[in-house]
């Protein structure tokens, strides 16, 4: 529906109009609002009308504005056009916010990784001031507020001090809608969102003096004592949003980057005096994180070195003695890449494991390793297994378009296929057909990720790192 709506806007059509010239009903792009399904003869029909156009479908999908690790619709916001577009580059696969949204809410993963970080309050053994939780890529939010639920829930009384990275204006925005609960459930929390690098948002401070300079740093104290008084207070700073968080085109790598390095920090007015001693000043964040989440950091086919350098090195240096880092990752072997070797036989997207990563890592460390531990685990306690939602009775001898186009986006979703790429496949009408044979082959479609925890000794000396790494 979105490719027709570009296409119609595009060749000033009206949609009506489109239906009649394209398949002959007028009443075509009604029926799909509504949610009724159509056959893979009328889609071909419908690609072949918009094809000869010069309508790519990389060329009309959902408008951009931001990336984040993995993976927008227009902000209502006039400054959020400031957000990056395309600009001869490649129109990657975590650029497209609407695939990204239908990936998250088709899917189980987001309550997948939560359950499993979860699973890691367990082995910690928290310290005053704060038990300290570092998000790094909070995207909509999701992830956090269950992982939030889940630490009130067995340290109801321990004041928390949270980090979540995220350069996506939209996902910021999803995030803060997460927010008021926990902060009615958990009065004593200190909750920071920031757009820094990997290697700077632990300690909250840019790595450059003039980035430091112009850290855009703001305390939003939180007064009332209900969910919907801290959801209205939340909402109103949108435009302290919107100024923070315009992102830039990196012309080295094509990545999105802060225009402004930008810190929230969030709190209940009336837990003031409670959280001094937790309450983040400006360049006096040590790090020394009890749990960090790396869900889905990096784009999977950079390089072991690479994700290292950039990610792994400077979070595993932010843990504090005890803590522990979860690592999570796509890892194919499972019927979304079959799919995906059926339109393309030869694609490897996952070429760097965990056991790779765990290697180059400890050789980053250098002597530094010894101070922690590194616990790849077994295939079968690694990987975690998530799915596409479906009702019972979806997966029939007939299979209706919008499940296929659903369960045909997480796999490319996952895969980190670009857009570019895709049209060859959806012109052909041949992703459907491949789609529908998976689905009924396996009564279903799943995911693997796999995991690994690396954890810092309890007896290793305490430091502070540096937004550097020293």
């Amino acid at each position: 529906m979105s490719d027709i709506e570009h296409y119609c806007l595009i060749n000033k059509l009206a949609e009506s109009t489109f239906g009649r010239r394209a398949v002959n009903d007028g009443k075509l792009c009604q029926r799909l609002r509504e949610g009724k399904g159509i056959t893979l003869k009328t889609i071909k029909k419908i690609r072949s009308f918009m094809h000869p156009m010069g309508q790519g479908i990389s060329n009309v999908a959902a408008p951009e504005t931001n990336a984040g690790g993995r993976p927008s619709l227009p902000s209502p916001s006039p400054r959020s056009l400031s957000q990056p577009s395309s600009g001869g580059r490649p129109f990657r696969f975590y650029d497209n916010r609407q695939k990204y949204l239908g990936f998250v809410n088709t899917t189980d993963e987001k309550w997948k990784v939560a359950e499993r970080a979860a699973h890691e309050l367990s082995h910690i053994q928290p310290s005053p001031p704060a038990l300290r939780i570092f998000d790094a890529g909070v995207g909509d939010g999701s992830v956090l507020s269950h992982l939030l639920r889940s630490t009130h829930q067995k340290f109801p009384t321990i004041p928390l001090f949270v980090v979540g990275k995220e350069i996506s204006l939209e996902d910021v925005r999803l995030c803060l809608e997460n927010l008021p609960d926990r902060f009615a459930e958990h009065p004593a929390s200190v909750i920071c969102i920031t757009n820094l690098l990997y290697s700077e948002a632990p300690w909250l401070m840019p790595g450059n003096i003039s980035s430091a300079a112009a850290l855009n740093w703001h305390e939003i104290a939180l007064h009332g004592s209900s969910a919907q008084a801290y959801g209205e207070q939340l909402r109103a700073i949108d435009d302290l949003l919107v100024d923070g968080w315009e992102v830039k085109v990196s012309e080295k790598t094509g990545n999105p980057r802060y225009v402004r390095p930008s810190v929230l920090v969030i709190f209940r007015e009336d837990n003031r005096f409670l959280l001094d001693s937790v309450i983040p000043r400006r360049g006096q964040v040590s790090g020394d994180y009890d749990l960090i989440l790396a869900a889905q950091p990096w784009r999977a086919r950079m390089g072991a070195s690479f994700k290292v350098d950039k990610v792994l090195a400077p979070l595993v240096r932010s843990l504090r003695p005890g803590g522990r880092l979860l690592a999570v990752q796509s890892s194919g072997r499972d019927p979304g890449m079959e799919l995906i070797h059926s339109i393309w036989p030869d694609e490897r997207p996952f070429q760097v494991d965990r056991h790779e990563l765990i290697k180059t890592l400890k050789a980053k460390l250098g002597r530094a390793a010894a101070n922690y531990n590194f616990n790849s685990g077994s295939d079968s306690k690694s990987l975690l297994t998530y799915q596409m939602k479906t009702l019972p009775n979806e997966i029939a001898e007939s299979i209706g378009t919008s499940t296929l186009f659903a369960a045909w986006n997480a796999c490319t979703y996952v895969a980190q296929i670009e857009d570019g790429r895709l049209q060859e496949a959806v012109m052909s009408g041949a992703y459907l057909e491949a789609t529908q044979k998976i689905l009924q082959k396996h009564k279903g479609i799943w995911f693997h990720d796999e995991t690994f925890v690396i954890s810092r000794r309890r007896n290793s000396l305490t430091h502070h790192s540096s937004v550097n790494g020293t």
